[in-house]
């Protein structure tokens, strides 16, 4: 399929997207007035969404200067604004028949991937597998492939608050007509039991992919005999009692969470370890048990709800792979120092990433309608298996140059374009 696609320029493939969408008119807050205008913001993606900086940008794209994409990424850092672009590629590639066939939007799965960065940058701590310093952003990918949340966390934390957080305030976002988020899979830094409870209660479940599985117990509230196939396990007791002391504190949390007085991220850093002893903590914790018991019998007893876990969670690596062609050096010396520096450099690497998995999935759709135009037989379940996140017919390095002609119509201002044309 991807022969049929052939090769591609990453600028060529972001502005193609851009006038699809009306990514710049999003990011600007209006139609772009002039193509040096559309330049600029280009560069700002790619200076905050890649390694480089603005004055590696500006060497590898003809006719800027060093000023206008600093301005650019300035004005890019305005919360909110990154997110929106983000928000309108998801909507585009997920509008595409053949992403229906990889999932209905209700599932998805989170987990981090790490920037290198130096040392010296507050936030930088140790990744403990290579033993690098580095920042974490923590993305939410859906079940149609798509990046639909973004944010930077602190490596080795506990992940679980930017899991509920990011899943909560997606199906914040959501029209009434538009699907939400039913079941999120993470892997054992995403969880905790509060953070099981948080979400049930919230409206979506949390799927562990838990390490040495033999080793967890399931629960059982005291006073409930153990059933005779149970008994060789090890198995754990929940008192009721303590869910019920902390109950009416637990859903005050949770009302506080849904009219916006803090975010979930905030309340399960409230509900960590610090918090024993709190009857809030102790209710969610004991409840959490009771929900991974109930979900660990779902996951041994039920094969196909394994296989799509692992699946949603396999599919992020592969997303993470896309993303270090995307970002596959380390974060400058000098940048990142802000939080909303930080928050556009998590946000343009997010975009950039889903422009490619935007453009794969049109390109996708149009080799296969053009191959049943053909009467060449294309089965769904093949479709299925494949992934728009190939980047391999991509290059993402070298000059920059954007071919503005087949769609200046769809990126520039009326005004600008009659202008253009009086010049002529």
């Amino acid at each position: 399929m991807f022969q049929q696609i052939g090769n591609q320029q990453f600028a060529e493939m972001l502005v193609e997207v851009d006038a699809k969408t009306g990514l710049s008119e999003v990011l600007l807050g209006r139609r772009a007035k002039t193509l040096d205008e559309l330049k600029a913001l280009y560069g700002a993606l790619f200076a905050h969404g890649t390694e480089n900086t603005a004055k590696g940008v500006c060497a590898m794209i003809p006719g800027l200067q060093v000023p206008q994409i600093t301005a650019a990424m300035r004005a890019m850092e305005a919360r909110g604004r990154l997110r929106d672009g983000n928000n309108v590629v998801v909507e585009f590639q997920q509008s595409f028949p053949i992403a229906s066939l990889w999932g209905s939007g209700e599932k998805a799965s989170a987990d981090a991937m790490t920037l290198d960065t130096s040392r010296h940058l507050h936030s930088a701590r140790v990744e403990h597998r290579r033993k690098t310093h580095g920042i974490g952003i923590y993305v939410h990918m859906s079940d149609t492939w798509s990046l639909f949340y973004d944010q930077p966390i602190v490596l080795n934390d506990r992940q679980a608050g930017s899991a509920v957080h990011g899943a909560e305030a997606y199906n914040v976002s959501r029209r009434e007509d538009q699907i939400r988020l039913q079941l999120l899979a993470v892997d054992t830094h995403g969880y905790t039991n509060a953070a099981m409870a948080v979400s049930k209660l919230l409206g979506f479940d949390l799927c562990v992919r838990l390490q040495r599985l033999s080793e967890r117990k399931i629960y059982l509230p005291w006073g409930t005999q153990v059933p005779e196939d149970l008994e060789r396990l090890n198995v754990g007791k929940v008192s009721l009692k303590k869910i019920r002391e902390g109950w009416d504190g637990l859903l005050r949390l949770i009302a506080s969470i849904r009219q916006g007085k803090l975010t979930a991220r905030e309340a399960l850093s409230r509900l960590g370890s610090a918090a024993k002893g709190d009857p809030v903590h102790a209710a969610a914790d004991e409840l959490g048990k009771l929900l991974r018991t109930i979900f660990l019998c779902d996951y041994f007893t039920n094969p196909e709800f394994r296989r799509e876990m692992h699946a949603l969670l396999n599919r992020g690596e592969s997303v993470h792979f896309l993303a270090r062609a995307v970002y596959h050096g380390r974060i400058g010396v000098t940048r990142a120092r802000r939080s909303d520096e930080l928050m556009a450099i998590s946000g343009a690497h997010t975009l950039l990433t889903n422009v490619v998995i935007a453009w794969n999935t049109m390109k996708m759709q149009e080799v296969v309608d053009t191959w049943r135009a053909r009467k060449q037989p294309t089965e769904d379940a093949w479709i299925r298996r494949m992934g728009p996140v190939h980047f391999e017919h991509i290059n993402f390095r070298g000059i920059i140059s954007f071919n503005f002609d087949p769609f200046a119509d769809a990126l520039l201002a009326k005004e600008s374009k009659r202008r253009a044309r009086a010049a002529a």
